[in-house]
């Protein structure tokens, strides 16, 4: 079942990478960045059978993993 976004409802929106996006953020290739996420080692999710990843995790994400050098 398909939902309206209304106004109200804009800023619950998920704001989210795609693989490239993330790639090129975190200087990857594509190829890596989706071996991480079958390995669980980077927080994402599938929706519509494409990867995804939300802005704030990944900011979080790559804070963290900057500290582990």
């Amino acid at each position: 079942m398909c939902q309206n976004v209304t106004v109200s409802n804009m800023d619950k929106v998920i704001e989210s990478y795609t693989v490239e996006e993330v790639a090129e953020a975190l200087k990857l290739h594509p190829y890596t960045v989706r071996r991480l996420c079958r390995e669980g080692k980077i927080p994402c999710f599938k929706f519509g059978g494409q990867w995804r990843f939300r802005k704030d995790e990944i900011d979080k994400w790559s804070r963290n993993q900057r500290g582990k050098r």
